[in-house]
């Protein structure tokens, strides 16, 4: 029997997000009813609209009810929002690498999960599991040579990287000030759950996902999308060296990862459970080989600016991270392949007009 079945009420978190409003369409297809926050009333219309034209109703009677929590540092921010609810998966975090200052990105990340957890404890009686999107970058940082991790790995030198920069006078790195914090986030949840799980009755899951790409549905404009998809833009219609493209990494499909989160509330088994979850490793030129087994008119403004990049690269490839993990095992996910997510990208960039 699922933790959470689709009879419940699912409160997610900063519902607007890339992931996160696929994660709202997956509870809603499966039949949860699905409570979203958002932080100012104008992202409300967006995904009413949104999600109404699909055939879900808005409000009171309907499956989808929007409300606004404007600063999710603030004490209690959550505490009206988990009333009612029987599961929660919390994705309001900042992700940007903008951040000069530490704080600007530890400070929402772990007083934001933190602060959910405490508001479930305290509000939330019908909670059975809250889950909680961390990241790959809560592991390890990229390495230098060929790693195998699992979830027993922790990411222990982003946080030492910046202190020593802040030490030397130096502006830390964004992209290390981000994976220092979403290490600390996860920890800070795991730590305030272990001091106080037998004293609740709702237990804890975290979804680690490395670069998210494929098609977006929240709202956003191809000059303001969410950094991993910004990332595959730039590397798919831009001319990049051959070092670049021979890069490693890990990938899975923004709807993969939606549904791992919404497996995650159901499954039995992922209770107590940090998974990495991700369909595959990869070297930039793959993705540029995918591309060019697609028609090359399935975005017509574009058709001339997809790169063939060094399809030599291919043939001596190295893979930077294996994962050892338990998403076969908890999830049993069957992920999409690169060619499906870079064909429904560009469909869904076309129909914007992009």
């Amino acid at each position: 029997m699922p933790t959470i079945p689709p009879s419940g009420t699912v409160l997610v978190s900063g519902s607007n997000g890339y992931i996160a409003m696929w994660v709202v369409r997956t509870l809603l297809e499966r039949g949860y009813r699905v409570r979203g926050t958002v932080r100012t009333e104008e992202k409300i219309k967006y995904m009413r609209e949104y999600f109404e034209e699909l055939g879900y109703a808005y409000g009171e009677g309907g499956k989808l009810e929007l409300v606004v929590v404007e600063d999710i540092v603030k004490e209690g921010a959550f505490d009206e929002a988990v009333k009612g609810v029987d599961g929660v998966v919390h994705m309001a975090s900042p992700l940007h690498f903008n951040a000069k200052d530490p704080q600007d990105l530890y400070r929402p990340a772990i007083q934001g999960t933190v602060g959910m957890l405490k508001s479930v404890t305290k509000n939330g009686p019908n909670v059975q599991r809250i889950v909680i999107t961390s990241s790959f970058s809560a592991i390890m940082t990229p390495p230098s040579v060929p790693t195998t991790v699992s979830e027993a790995d922790w990411n222990t030198t982003s946080e030492r990287e910046v202190d020593e920069q802040q030490a030397q006078g130096a502006l830390p790195n964004g992209q290390t000030i981000y994976r220092a914090s979403k290490k600390l986030a996860e920890s800070s949840a795991w730590e305030f759950y272990e001091n106080i799980k037998s004293e609740v009755k709702w237990d804890l899951t975290t979804i680690l996902p490395p670069f998210a790409f494929g098609p977006p549905i929240h709202d956003t404009s191809l000059t303001s999308l969410n950094a991993s998809l910004a990332l595959w833009y730039v590397v798919m219609s831009t001319p990049k060296p051959k070092e670049l493209l021979a890069g490693s990494y890990l990938w899975i499909d923004v709807r993969d990862v939606a549904l791992a989160h919404v497996l995650a509330l159901e499954e039995p088994e992922a209770g107590g459970e940090r998974i990495i979850v991700s369909a595959a490793s990869y070297v930039w030129q793959e993705w540029l080989d995918a591309l060019s087994t697609l028609p090359s008119n399935l975005l017509p403004s574009h058709q001339d600016k997809w790169q063939r990049g060094f399809p030599e690269i291919c043939d001596n490839k190295v893979y930077m991270i294996t994962v050892n993990g338990k998403q076969e095992r908890v999830l049993g996910i069957k992920y999409r392949t690169a060619a499906e997510t870079a064909r429904d990208t560009l469909v869904e960039f076309a129909r914007r007009g992009w």
